[in-house]
Order: C-alpha cells, then structure tokens, then sequence
C-alpha cells in the first residue's frame, strides 16, 4: 500500500509494507443509491477476487484508515493487495481534497494507470465533494461513507462498468460516524492502529473543501471506538492513533464528549501501549481544557496534541470563518503548558490568505517567535474551486512565497530539543526510520527518537539516553529494554503475521506451557494483579 504523509504524521518514516488481520465480522451493510454504468463490458469469464490491487493514498490519517479497511475487505474477499504499481490489475486511488498539490497528484496517477491500461477505482475526498470534476469523469467510485462496499464497486469495474456509490450512513435522519469500526483490516504498521472517531465537523472555513466531502459531524458511539481499541490491543497494536477532522467536536452529535470516550479508552490501554490524540481546533478544546490536561498527563497518553491556528490576526481568522481569537489559542496553549510540563503542541499556519496584510502576517511570525512550536507546518494558501475564499482577491503569488519563506526561516532557526540532550527517557518503539537504519521510537512527548537498528527493539519499550539532538529529531543510546508483550514475530515481513484471540489457538497456548500448575499459577497472580491494578487505577482518577 503506498502513501503519502498528512500534516498530522510529524515523523512518518514508516515503512509501508502492509500487514494482514484476521477479519471479524462480515458486515451487512445499508442499501443505498447505485449509479451503474455499462461501458464495454468484458468477458464474462472473469472470476471475482482472484484479481491484484494496488492502493494509493493521499491526505490525513483518516484517508490512511479508510485504505486500510478497503484493503483489509478486499484481501477478505481473495484480492491480493500489493505494494508493485506495475503487476497490479486495479488501481484504488484514495484522494485528498485539502491542497492543490494532492489532487494534481490523483489526475497524474489516472493518467499512468491508463497509460498502463489499469483499471483504476476513486475514492476519498475529492471524488466525494467534486464528483462532477472532469478528470475522474467515467471512473467508478466510492464515496467516504461507502468504504465497506469497496467490493461491490471493483468487482463491477472488473466487468467493465462504472459504478459510483455515494450517500451517508443514518439511522432514521441522523448522520452516523461511516462504516462499521469491525471491518477487516490491513494495517500500514502492524504496531499502529488507527480508528476515526467521528467523520466531519462543525465549522464553515472558508477555505477548506473538506467539509464539502466529509460533510457535518457524525460521532461513533463511544462503546463502538472502545471495543474497537481493546480488540486492537489484543491483536499486538502498541499505539493507537484517534483521528478525525475534528477531534476536539467528537461526540457534541450525540450527547458525549471527547473526555468522556477518553476517560474511558485509557481503561483498556495495556501497560507499555500508548494513545496520540489527533488534531482538534480551538473552540471546542476550549470548553474542557482541565479535562484535556488531565488525560494528556496519563501514563500511557501521548503528552502531544496538533491544535491548528492557521493565522495570528483575529481579521484574518474571522475572514476564515475560524470561530476564535489567537487570545483563544493562546489560552489553549498557556494552559496546556503550564499542567502538563513538556507537552508538545504542534499548529498549522497558513501563508497568504487573499485578505492576509503584511500586518496580519507580522502577527503571525510574532506568534512563531513567542512559542517555538517543536512542529510547525507552514502552508501556502491554494484555492479550493467551490470555497467562498477561491472567490476573494489572491494575493501575488511572490508575496505568497515571501510569505512562507520569512516563516520558515524564523522556525528553522529554533531548536526546540537543546536542552533534553543527556536526559534518560523511556520511548515505544513502532517505525523504521527513511535512512533504513535507525528504528524509530516516541517519548511521553512523541519526540521522535532515534536508535539503533538491532532485531527484537521493534515494538518495545526502551530506556535510553539523549546523546545527540537536531531540528527535528533526538537519538538516543539504548541503556535498559523494556518486557515485550503480544509483539508480532515479524516486523520486517508483516504479511505472514495473523492476530486471533480464537478459543483453539488460546488452548493450544495453554498446552504448551510446562505445566498445567505452572499456568493456573499465572493466571492466579495475574487476577490478583489486575485487581490491585484496577483500585489502584480508580483511586487514581477520583
């Protein structure tokens, strides 16, 4: 599965050689509008399921989970999903509508896939919110919501038709979160578990077409996203990740909040796990801010959280239609950082929005400058057909880049880790770094960690000391290895590893263990020790 990385990965130097799971549940689901449409029909001949496909993705981590539970549905149903572009007979493209550059990246992949004579299905963002845009034009479909029905729509493709599947999931009238989280899936990382908590969110930004995609909130309940974890867990997943448009509006559909499905996911997170919470905007943090420090300090939480200011200039955000004030972002940031000592906050900007002056800017580099954000992505604006902001007076393209230019440099000045070199910190171990020769760990901070790339570190919790540190990376000297628990027994060959808690394969464990009073006295200490665990737990959080 190939992919390119969202604002939200800050260290993506995974490999992304995909892993296959077990399915659990086949999923029956709602019947919906079908638009079929027959052109040049092929063969009858042609057996379903025993067809190769590739899977390209675009765009933020949801996009990445939606890949993961298609070709998790596809392998189910015999499709070999391979990572070979070229030996593939279908190409499923799913596509990113926030920048420019990511939907020239789909029209070009079309044209290569029809060059090579593939067959080529869309699905993601920009087929959902611009289904009449002209270079996708006769190609089948699935929409956003559509994803467990990926099947249906290659199958279709592979007999020659054009099939596009759009509609939303309800129940009655109301908007549910998508697809079922229990789908089949094949994970990018085998260590890391994504679940998008709700699909959509509450804003109007004028510059952003997502929500013509994704369209308003729709929450999974929070019973759903907390089996869908503990399942993860129990299948060897050390990290998950919670993602959607909006995290911080989780919920506010259904009569939740994010704390409350937080409060009850760090329950089932298993020693030596860990949770990254995913981006949330401002105005809904803003209502549960000692909550959110509180979770942010647990043990096994990520002290990290992606909060987008986009611009300095209160002008410039009501232009956005952003519904805050950076005093806002500012409070959001000074209260974070004073109850949770070393939290990471990681924001966004936007260089030359069309009412953007160079006094608005100024403010925005004054704000680079009092923070030091240790992540900062910096992006020029892009017009976005159909966006109220496509609309307004663009500003000169060379003030835009100036713009970015002037940002950049001040953030690239900044050295945000100096000052941990020598520390001994404790990191989780789940990614392989781009030079192939380092594994990747994350601190309480998610710092991305350096270390060697020796057999058996993958997957563990280690010890280690800070001896080196750069702009955008810390390395460390391993000094203790942590227990490794539930791990797959290979990382470097995922496609072989099958999680199950199957009641034979439990059995089959307990026989091989010495002794049956070797197990049960196990178990006995292992029941007591959660037991202790539990009240420990709970005294804790009252």
């Amino acid at each position: 599965m190939s992919c390119v990385d969202d604002i939200e990965d800050l260290a993506s130097t995974v490999g992304d050689t995909p892993t296959k799971r077990v399915p659990r549940k086949r999923v029956i689901p709602k019947k919906f509008s079908t638009q079929i449409k027959h052109e040049s029909p092929v063969a009858e001949s042609v057996i379903p399921g025993t067809q190769s496909v590739f899977v390209r993705t675009w765009g933020c981590s949801h996009n990445n989970s939606d890949s993961e539970y298609m070709a998790g549905l596809l392998a189910t149903y015999g499709y070999k999903i391979t990572d070979d572009a070229m030996s593939a007979d279908l190409w499923l493209l799913n596509s990113c509508t926030v920048k420019t550059p990511s939907e020239d990246g789909l029209r070009n992949s079309i044209t290569s896939a029809h060059s090579l004579g593939k067959k080529v299905v869309i699905a993601g963002c920009v087929s959902q919110g611009a289904p009449e845009t002209k270079f996708i034009e006769g190609l089948s479909v699935v929409g956003v919501q559509q994803i467990d029905r990926v099947v249906e729509v290659v199958e279709e493709t592979f007999k020659g038709h054009s099939v596009r599947l759009f509609g939303q999931k309800k129940e009655g009238v109301k908007k549910l979160g998508g697809a079922s989280l229990h789908l089949p899936k094949i994970r990018k990382n085998p260590l890391i578990e994504i679940i998008a908590i709700n699909t959509g969110c509450l804003n109007q930004c004028t510059y952003c077409k997502t929500k013509h995609a994704r369209g308003e909130l729709g929450s999974y309940p929070i019973a759903d996203i907390v089996e869908r974890g503990a399942q993860s867990f129990a299948e060897g997943v050390r990290e998950v990740w919670m993602t959607s448009e909006d995290t911080g509006a989780y919920g506010r559909d259904i009569g939740v909040t994010l704390p409350d499905l937080l409060y009850e996911f760090v329950e089932i997170i298993p020693e030596g796990c860990m949770l990254r919470l995913g981006m949330t905007n401002p105005p809904y943090i803003l209502d549960y801010l000692e909550d959110m420090a509180k979770i942010l300090s647990h043990p096994r939480v990520y002290s990290f959280l992606h909060v987008p200011v986009q611009a300095a200039s209160d002008t410039v955000l009501e232009d956005m239609k952003r519904e805050y004030t950076c005093a806002e972002f500012s409070r959001v940031v000074d209260f974070l950082r004073e109850k949770v000592p070393g939290i990471t906050i990681a924001t966004d900007i936007i260089c030359g929005f069309p009412t953007e002056t160079e006094e608005d800017f100024e403010e925005t580099l004054q704000l680079i400058e009092k923070y030091k954000f240790p992540s900062l992505f910096i992006n020029q604006f892009f017009p976005r057909p159909g966006t109220p902001a496509a609309r307004m007076k663009k500003i000169p393209a060379d003030k835009v880049k100036l713009r970015t230019k002037k940002a950049s440099e001040i953030f690239q000045k900044q050295f945000p880790y100096t000052h941990k070199l020598g520390e001994v910190q404790e990191i989780l171990v789940t990614e392989i770094a781009t030079d192939n020769k380092h594994y990747v760990g994350h601190n309480k901070f998610y710092d991305q960690v350096l270390v060697p790339k020796i057999e058996g570190y993958m997957g563990r919790t280690l010890t280690v000391k800070i001896t080196d540190t750069g702009k955008h990376y810390l390395r460390g000297q391993v000094i203790e290895e942590g227990e490794i628990q539930n791990i797959p027994s290979s990382y470097s060959n995922p496609n072989q590893v099958a999680f199950s808690l199957n009641p034979y394969t439990m059995v089959q464990n307990i026989k091989s263990r010495s002794s049956v009073w070797s197990f049960l006295t196990v178990l006995v200490v292992g029941v007591m020790f959660q037991m202790l665990y539990i009240l420990y737990r709970n005294l804790r959080w009252r």
